[in-house]
């Protein structure tokens, strides 16, 4: 992954509005009628158990004139140790130290802790060398192992998993940080882990919960509607705060289909489940027949916010930021520079790069 050498610089009102948001969204997703709503189309393995555990969640935000404006929120975020190192070279600054305390309180909670014996963690992932953020994997290993905990990449079809547990070349496996994207665990590779999560029998972070009630593409469309939110149980000016700062989200099926195509240029179309930006088409460069031929029941409409453009030698180059959070506390920035209509790191020139907070 490459490191682009450059200074991106963020405002602190705006650095400080993308931390205001992440938090009032985690509380939004303890609140029971938030909880309520969600699980009307959430699937049963996402309503249980647990509050939902999300170790390292991702806020992509591009940065308007008129401030930052969430995109969509990951709860299996890659690239943290990728953005420390462009930030802060070798020493990944103080990220790592974050990140830490936040596993390792984790792991408290659920009765798991180096200090009281050993603590089996596996990375969890398919066919995990094969992966495009396979160093960022690596790098983690050896900081889990670093922290006492026996640590490594494993791919689910190698696990022994059951409602009795997870095993790993005959040894029992207590926690799994999934950076697996069948987020709701129904490939049949994961059924094992699923059984043994529902039983209680491993530690899995993130989980299907915390997919459903943050990560999910749908849930967009209840934080920018002022309207829903007040009925949730937020204020009058919360509600409109939050919604304004999450660009306008709708079902495909609940719009206009013909309004929605003369108006093309001011959306952007996600497919529902998928992840990384695949399937994600900007409305200005969509034909009639690749419109036509989304299906509007998992089609969400949201609209087009562009990223930042920032200045890469002779050229321009896209920036979104990505804000890495565990529960409420903020574990760091990443500013992601990118060619194409997406983000997408494996053109020339794409990667990470320093981010500069100005006043």
């Amino acid at each position: 992954m490459n490191t682009i050498p450059c200074q991106v610089r963020v405002a602190r009102q705006d650095l400080m509005a993308m931390i205001r948001l992440a938090r009032c969204l985690f509380r939004l997703a303890r609140h029971p009628r938030y909880i309520a709503l969600r699980q009307e189309s959430m699937p049963r393995v996402a309503h249980g158990p647990g509050a939902g555990q999300a170790l390292l969640m991702g806020y992509d935000f591009h940065l308007s004139p008129d401030g930052p404006r969430l995109i969509e929120v990951n709860t299996n975020a890659g690239g943290a140790l990728l953005a420390c190192r462009a930030q802060f070279g070798a020493s990944f600054g103080k990220a790592p130290v974050r990140f830490r305390s936040a596993l390792l309180q984790e792991l408290s909670e659920a009765g798991l802790s180096p200090a009281h014996g050993p603590v089996r963690l596996l990375v969890m992932d398919e066919n995990p060398p094969g992966q495009f953020l396979y160093e960022e994997m690596a790098l983690a290993v050896d900081l889990f192992r670093q922290w006492g905990l026996e640590a490594d990449c494993a791919d689910p079809v190698a696990l022994q998993a059951d409602a009795e547990g997870v095993f790993w070349r005959g040894e029992p496996v207590h926690a799994l940080y999934n950076r697996h994207c069948d987020f709701y665990l129904e490939e049949a590779a994961l059924q094992g882990v699923r059984a043994a999560w529902l039983a209680g029998k491993v530690h899995l972070s993130p989980d299907p919960r915390a997919y459903g009630l943050l990560s999910d593409k749908r849930c967009l469309t209840v934080w920018s509607d002022a309207g829903v939110l007040q009925e949730l149980g937020l204020s009058a000016e919360e509600a409109a705060w939050v919604a304004e700062r999450v660009p306008k989200t709708v079902l495909m099926a609940n719009m206009d289909a013909e309004s929605l195509w003369r108006e093309r240029r001011h959306w952007v179309f996600k497919p529902v489940q998928a992840y990384g930006s695949r399937g994600v088409v900007l409305g200005d460069s969509i034909s009639r027949s690749r419109f036509q031929a989304l299906d509007p029941a998992t089609t969400l409409a949201q609209r087009f916010v562009p990223p930042t453009l920032t200045r890469q030698g002779e050229e321009v180059r896209k920036t979104d930021f990505r804000l890495f959070v565990w529960r409420e506390k903020i574990l760091g920035l990443a500013a992601r520079i990118y060619r194409g209509q997406v983000t997408n790191f494996r053109e020339p020139g794409s990667g990470y790069a320093r981010v500069c907070l100005a006043r």
